[in-house]
């Protein structure tokens, strides 16, 4: 598929802060987005061609377990061509699974298509296991006999025609997985299936159209009601991914944090509607250049209050780069994370570069320092390694960034598009570290 692969040597990224930013970011398609949609390919017995697809290890890992159950894939730039006519296995191997939480997506199109899945959970990730929980909860509601063996998920749906029935569901907590999990499963399904307390997410919608687009009905994505009327086969489709909202933030907030003028595109600018309520309530100046075109503008920047929250409140996933943001704007904040308990591992970091900042509970408090300063840090997930990058472009100093693996699964080329806004940073093997003269960092 030509994509990226796990880098074998390790490496840092070592970031030159105080440079200012300026020109256009192109946003790249929805990591999330995409990953779903992938998973959904499974449902339609031909090809399908998938459009502004980013260059990620998510992205490959995905793929890696998509080809393991038969499936054929070409790539072409941000072209992905998946085939699905053939399926060999409903069972993906644990040593590809385990990779990737979100191939766990691929139990719900397999049981729909082959009447029996055989996926190995996820494992060891910080989400716990409430998300899969969700999906077998749903798969059973459908009609489906689950049970779990030596780390395994048996799904086997009873009866001469194999295919799951339409139910209503509930869930109890608004899980982006669960609800697209049930959607695709739903898609092939017998009857009607109704989800309540649906997530509402972008990527929940985007991965509704697309199976539309095959011919699926489904009515209510991007509301907490879905309802899905089961057809027998989807068809063909060309689509393109949306494009990736939590990146768009990123992209703001490394203009911000360094007070420079930069634009992105595309986005979508109501996808954004949570994360650029917040940073305009601290002062910044956002415009709209063009309808899938925003411009920040730089300004003086006052500390607010966050509660990350399910879609259409402020995201979890730009958390880490707010609280980066907020530890060089005046006066006090709190950020309150609600979604994922053990997501605030970057105020240690942080701290490590001068921010004010101390953890009480599932909160951050965080004092508006004058400046940061460069530091050795360690990234610990994904949307953490792109905050130290954003703090590190506003720091003195050098800013050296460790775990640049959480980083290449969410973020398509993010230090050369950084680059090419003026940014002076450098991938480097590890022990090539001590060869570059890092300036003295005042503590």
């Amino acid at each position: 598929m030509n994509l990226p692969t796990d880098t074998p040597t390790p490496s840092v990224l070592k970031v030159w802060g105080e440079t200012k930013l300026e020109g256009q970011a192109r946003i790249s398609g929805a990591k999330n987005s995409a990953l779903a949609i992938m998973a959904g390919t499974i449902l339609c017995a031909d090809e399908c061609r998938l459009r502004n697809i980013p260059s990620l290890v998510d992205i490959n890992h995905m793929g890696d377990v998509l080809a393991s159950v038969g499936l054929k894939l070409h790539r072409e730039g941000d072209v992905l061509e998946i085939n699905a006519q053939e399926i060999t296995t409903s069972k993906p191997p644990y040593e590809l699974v385990s990779r990737l939480r979100a191939s766990f997506f691929v139990i719900g199109p397999l049981l729909a298509r082959l009447g029996m899945a055989r996926v190995p959970l996820p494992g060891g990730c910080a989400i716990g296991a409430r998300p899969v929980d969700l999906h077998v909860r749903g798969l059973v509601a459908m009609g489906a006999k689950v049970r779990i063996e030596h780390g395994i998920v048996h799904a086997d749906v009873p009866g001469v025609n194999n295919r799951l029935q339409g139910a209503e569901i509930y869930l109890d907590y608004p899980s982006v997985g669960a609800t697209e999990t049930i959607l695709m499963a739903a898609t092939l399904a017998e009857g009607e299936t109704r989800i309540e307390n649906a997530a509402r997410e972008p990527e929940v919608v985007d991965l509704a159209n697309f199976c539309v687009a095959m011919g699926a009905k489904i009515q209510g994505a991007g509301t907490n009601t879905i309802t899905i009327s089961g057809v027998p086969s989807l068809h063909s489709v060309d689509y393109p991914i949306i494009p990736d909202r939590i990146e768009a933030g990123t992209f703001l907030v490394a203009g911000a944090i360094t007070n420079s003028e930069i634009s992105i595109s595309p986005v979508i600018p109501e996808h954004l509607i949570p994360v650029l309520a917040k940073l305009r309530s601290m002062g910044l100046k956002i415009v709209t250049e063009a309808p899938n075109c925003l411009r920040v503008i730089p300004s003086s920047l006052q500390g607010t209050d966050i509660e990350t929250l399910p879609y259409p409140g402020f995201p979890t996933d730009m958390q880490a780069q707010l609280m980066a943001l907020l530890s060089l704007s005046a006066g006090d904040s709190v950020i309150t994370e609600t979604v994922f308990e053990n997501r605030l591992r970057h105020v240690a970091e942080l701290k490590r570069m001068g921010a004010d900042m101390r953890l009480k509970g599932q909160q951050a408090i965080i004092r508006g320092v004058h400046q940061l300063t460069g530091a050795p840090v360690m990234a610990t997930d994904l949307r953490a390694s792109a905050a130290l990058v954003v703090a590190g472009l506003a720091a003195k100093g050098i800013t050296t960034v460790q775990g640049l693996h959480h980083l290449d699964r969410g973020y398509d080329n993010l230090e050369g598009k950084l680059r090419q806004l003026g940014a002076k940073l450098q991938r480097v093997p590890a022990e090539e570290t001590d060869l570059l003269v890092e300036q003295p960092i005042k503590v």
